[in-house]
């Protein structure tokens, strides 16, 4: 039975066995690195599901456990239904609540299907995993109402999309993925079955329309990107969630930031702070400070930009909560040093970038490449810009290692500018290895300077999505 709020997680613990939790936990990250996940886990996370107070993991979280433990579900390992515990429903605290709908067996071997294909790399095979991302099936047509299996398969849709750009990045998402958000409209517009089921649809819908916008945003489709960014926040308030809303304003502000609207970016930002007030995760809290903090550094405001850094590294520290949107499983230390980088970038402060950056490409975790590209390529430039060429030449080789199997048209434009601040310094043997062989790189991999956007304005990993 699913462990009721702050009651002690038995069947949990049991599991544990004569494991200590210290040697439980470190079984945990093994088992995440053998699916590609990303997760902390220590004791002190263990001891919170066994007393109780996480009643439900996160997503990165369940991927893990139901690894560890096949064929289980959520409730056979002790966890409440997510349903209890997360969305609109459990903060109001009232109305009906619906069951979560089981995943079938066809559905759960597709999932494992694709997250070996997602680990296997390349655009082919990108491409053809993408294939699956559709809600209705084998049927193309719309039912006269949806149901709970609808509404779950927008949500296994966004799951999809977020892994998939996790891995190799936007550009061969992107069209494939529109699909499923048009279906999720459609569904919108059939109605549903009951009222908790249609605001599950308009969250999932809302939702995917970020994930889209998104891939859009990170292959330099700022037009398309802006239009998805509007529709989720739309969603969000028809049906009042406060938690799209939010995640909604965090997407626009960085898109404004990276097409050089930095007074839009501290609106968003700022208006996605008064939406996220009553959530309880002081984690999307220090995301929304950090972009507040990217759009008064565009405005070359440092002081204002460093009362939102100051006041991002103060909700960071305080950890994460259950209350922490999915979607942000994504933000760690990592990212805060990028999107903090980025910052000092767009003050001119090159040296003080490179050195964040520099950190940021050391602490992420080698199996998401689209990041560890994305935050070298950073470093790239921001040495190149702080005269020390032979560096950033070295970075530069590091980033063009990976863009074989990560697809992004924002990393390969920022490399391609890095690669025009270091011609000057060519007489160097490494800054001419280097160029030499971006010049030679396939288009798709070297990139052309300025394509969808500059250098400076960086990107979000899962984060925005």
């Amino acid at each position: 039975m699913a462990a009721f709020p702050h009651s002690p997680n038995s069947t949990f613990r049991q599991l544990r066995g004569q494991h200590s939790p210290a040697e439980f936990a470190a079984l945990v990250r093994r088992a995440a690195k053998e699916i590609g996940e990303t997760v902390s886990c220590d004791a002190r996370y263990i001891g919170r599901v066994e007393s109780g107070e996480i009643r439900c993991p996160n997503y990165a979280y369940e991927r893990v456990f139901l690894h560890m433990f096949p064929g289980s579900t959520l409730a056979d390992l002790g966890f409440s239904p997510r349903e209890s515990v997360r969305g609109r429903a459990a903060q109001r605290g009232s109305g009906p609540r619906s069951a979560p709908l089981p995943r079938s067996p066809s559905s759960a071997k597709e999932s494992d299907v694709l997250r070996r294909a997602f680990m296997a790399g390349g655009s082919a095979t990108v491409a053809a995993a993408t294939l699956g991302l559709t809600l209705l099936g084998d049927n193309r047509r719309l039912p006269a109402r949806a149901g709970e299996s609808e509404a779950a398969a927008v949500e296994d849709a966004v799951r999809r999309i977020r892994l998939l750009d996790d891995r190799h990045g936007a550009d061969a998402l992107y069209r494939r993925a529109s699909e499923p958000l048009r279906t999720a409209y459609a569904l919108l517009d059939a109605g549903a079955t009951r009222q908790s089921t249609e605001d599950r649809l308009h969250s999932g819908a809302g939702e995917l329309a970020v994930s889209v916008g998104w891939l859009a945003h990170d292959s330099g489709r700022f037009d398309d990107a802006r239009s998805h960014y509007a529709e989720a926040l739309a969603t969000a308030r028809v049906v009042r969630d406060a938690g799209l809303e939010a995640h909604a304003f965090s997407n626009m502000s960085f898109l404004a930031r990276d097409t050089g609207r930095a007074r839009e970016a501290v609106r968003a930002a700022q208006a996605g702070r008064r939406a996220a007030s009553s959530l309880g995760s002081p984690r999307l809290l220090s995301l929304l400070a950090l972009r507040e903090a990217g759009g008064w550094a565009g405005l070359e405001d440092r002081k204002a930009c460093e009362e939102s850094l100051a006041r991002a590294h103060r909700e960071f520290s305080r950890g994460p909560a259950e209350a922490d949107p999915e979607w942000m499983s994504f933000f760690g230390e990592a990212e805060l040093e990028s999107l903090e980088a980025r910052c000092w970038t767009a003050l001119g402060e090159h040296a003080r970038a490179a050195r964040h950056a520099r950190r940021a490409a050391d602490l992420q975790d080698p199996h998401f490449a689209r990041n560890v590209a994305l935050y070298t390529a950073e470093l790239a430039g921001d040495l190149a810009r702080a005269d020390a060429p032979d560096e950033a030449a070295w970075a530069g080789g590091r980033v063009l290692d990976l863009l074989g199997e990560v697809q992004s048209t924002r990393v390969r434009s920022m490399l391609a500018e890095t690669a025009t601040a270091l011609v000057p310094h060519q007489r160097s043997p490494r800054v001419g290895a280097f160029l030499t062989r971006h010049r030679s790189a396939p288009a798709g991999a070297a990139g052309t300077p300025g394509l969808g956007g500059t250098g400076t304005a960086g990107a979000g990993s899962r984060a925005p999505g």
